[in-house]
């Protein structure tokens, strides 16, 4: 299934049905008087947050949704049924956006979640319902109100506690391969990963979701390369594994690249706790690992973590420090200030 992470649709909710203008007219019965029903209302457009869908997909083939317009009233007093109404189903984490200023109408994080995007309009009423005591038969009856008409954004951002950044070919798609059960392409040549992905990764009897976004390269603010589009997969997440190729010409120059990308995008991305660790150490001789932590020290102003995703070193040490991040930073949303302070406390 290809990834779809954005999608602009158009919805409108359904009218209301007229009111009916209609007289009792039976035999032996000489003042049977109005007996004109109201119309139905029309059905609503809801949006619903829905387990088991990871892509927006769906709304590439089908982009207008329209509710049903409600049933006209009718004699006999008989009121018209409502419309029917429209349901879009979309994955945990998507935001729902006005079209026509961008401003955030919904943002569908819990399964179950329901969100009315458009109502429908109320039905007129019957002849029945004007009926005064100076008016005994009433020929007025009023049609059903319009539906709401809206252009919208659907913009997916996942949801996980963890995520990895870094330039094309940094390792994250091996370290993903490497802690989670997932599979994601992995290549010698940049932009191996064209779409974000997702895995569990379990540490010391607990578990927590990682994700992982395509590389950047200097400019990706710009639109160069993949662009920054992707930086919002992580926008959710609690912590950042930032990893940095041990075998690039500087580490240091590689980290600053990817920290001024962060900045530029904005989003309160480069606030969020981050763990910087230098990649590939299997892949280098003492003497240049020595050169390239000292590089990458001096650029990040802390100690980086050292690792390979292929031998296996340092990694669970990296993985305990996210899942430590992660506590602290649950403890800050819990706590207030108190919890702020721990995640102050708290060092990668």
């Amino acid at each position: 299934m290809k990834f779809l992470d954005q999608a602009k649709i158009h919805v409108r909710s359904g009218d209301g049905g007229a009111g009916c203008a209609s007289f009792r007219r039976e035999k032996f019965i000489e003042f049977g008087g109005p007996d004109g029903g109201d119309g139905g209302r029309g059905g609503d457009v809801w949006a619903e947050c829905v387990d088991g869908l990871n892509t927006l997909i769906d709304y590439r083939y089908q982009q207008h949704f329209k509710a049903r317009t409600g049933m006209h009233g009718m004699g006999k007093n008989r009121a018209g049924a409502k419309g029917a109404d429209v349901v879009l189903k979309v994955p945990v984490g998507t935001e729902i956006l006005d079209a026509a200023d961008e401003s955030l109408i919904a943002d569908m994080t819990a399964i179950g979640q329901r969100v009315l995007i458009a109502k429908g309009g109320n039905g007129g009423f019957g002849n029945l319902h004007f009926t005064t005591s100076t008016n005994r038969a009433p020929t007025r009856a009023n049609p059903g109100q319009p539906g709401e008409e809206r252009e919208l954004i659907l913009r997916l951002k996942l949801i996980a506690d963890a995520g990895l950044l870094g330039l094309p070919n940094a390792g994250k798609s091996t370290f993903l391969a490497a802690t989670t059960a997932a599979k994601p392409k992995i290549a010698d040549y940049p932009f191996t990963t064209l779409h974000p992905g997702l895995g569990v990764v379990r540490v010391d009897g607990r578990e927590f979701v990682l994700a992982d976004i395509p590389g950047l390269i200097e400019g990706a603010h710009l639109g160069h390369g993949l662009g920054d589009r992707f930086l919002g997969h992580v926008e959710r997440c609690r912590v950042l594994l930032h990893l940095v190729e041990g075998t690039s010409e500087h580490a240091g120059k590689a980290y600053r690249i990817v920290r001024k990308e962060i900045e530029a995008y904005g989003h309160g991305l480069a606030d969020k706790p981050e763990i910087v660790a230098l990649s590939k150490i299997d892949a280098l001789d003492p003497a240049a690992l020595k050169v390239q932590v000292e590089r990458l020290r001096r650029a990040a102003g802390r100690k980086p973590l050292l690792l390979s995703a292929v031998s296996g070193e340092g990694v669970r040490e990296a993985l305990q420090a996210l899942m430590a991040g992660i506590d602290a930073a649950r403890v800050a949303d819990g706590r207030g200030d108190e919890g702020k302070d721990a995640q102050a406390a708290w060092q990668p």
